[in-house]
Parts: structure tokens; C-alpha cells; sequence
């Protein structure tokens, strides 16, 4: 499991490039992102370097923010590939709340993050179907 931090942030010009500057410049590395959105305010998802200290900096400049654990997992990079996950989880009749890819990969498989509803169950059937999952020492060294 990998600790995501979740940003809330408004609609306005410039937000979301004050809350990546507060990152960046305290040498936070972001890893992967999504951002969701709505008329009046968007979520931003993401993993970084360094969750704690991301947490503790975003609070400090006045951002809602929290973590939230979720499940990496590496996908074969080919048509099929995140079919055969999301199957095994369907299969398990295990929900995904949502996912994204990352920004960057190690290798030229994908790396796809799942939220899901029972992450101790979506693990054990993953590993199972012979899925690699990532923990955070091979996810914050990317």
C-alpha cells in the first residue's frame, strides 16, 4: 500500500500552481497525479516523495489536504493488460473507486493506481492473479 495525499482545490486562477510550487520548492517530488474537477472546486490526487512532509507543508500554506492509502500495481503495457486486472478485481467483486497511470515508470510496463473498497482483499487477489505490486520503497525511488 502507498499513502496518496489528496488536495482540495478551488476554482481560481493560480491554486493549483501555488500548491505545486509549495511542493516543489521544499524539494517534494511529484510521482503521479490526477486531478478531478467540478464547477466549484477540484480534488488533486497524487503520490510524491515524501507524503508526510507533503502533508505538513500543504496545511502550513492553509490547503486541505490528507492521505489515503491505495494499491500500485504494475500492468503489462499492451492492449489487455488493465483488463485482466480489473477483471480479477470484478471477478473478487471488488470495487474501484478510481485509478490513474503515473507520470513516470521504471520499466515499459504501466504503473496504475487503484483505490479500491478493501484493500487487503484487492491485494491478496492480485497477487494471486500474479500481478506485482509496487510498496512504497519502489514507488517514491522513481
Amino acid at each position: 500500500m502507498i499513502k496518496q495525499i489528496s488536495v482540495f482545490v478551488e476554482n481560481k486562477k493560480g491554486r493549483l500552481a501555488r500548491i505545486t510550487e509549495v511542493l516543489g520548492q521544499s524539494g517534494v517530488d511529484m510521482i503521479a497525479l490526477s486531478i478531478a474537477d467540478t464547477t466549484n472546486f477540484g480534488i488533486m490526487r497524487c503520490i510524491v516523495s515524501d507524503p508526510d512532509k507533503a502533508i505538513a507543508l500543504l496545511k502550513a500554506h492553509d490547503f486541505t489536504a490528507s492521505t489515503t492509502e491505495v494499491i500500485v500495481a504494475e500492468v503489462v503495457d499492451k492492449p489487455g493488460g488493465l483488463s485482466y486486472v480489473l477483471e480479477l478485481l470484478d471477478k473478487a467483486e471488488i470495487s474501484v473507486e478510481y485509478l490513474y497511470s503515473f507520470v513516470r515508470t521504471p520499466n515499459e510496463n504501466a504503473l496504475i493506481l487503484f483505490r479500491v473498497e478493501d484493500i487487503a482483499a484487492a491485494t491478496e487477489v492480485l497477487k494471486e492473479g500474479g500481478v506485482k505490486l509496487l510498496d512504497e520503497k519502489d514507488v517514491y525511488g522513481i
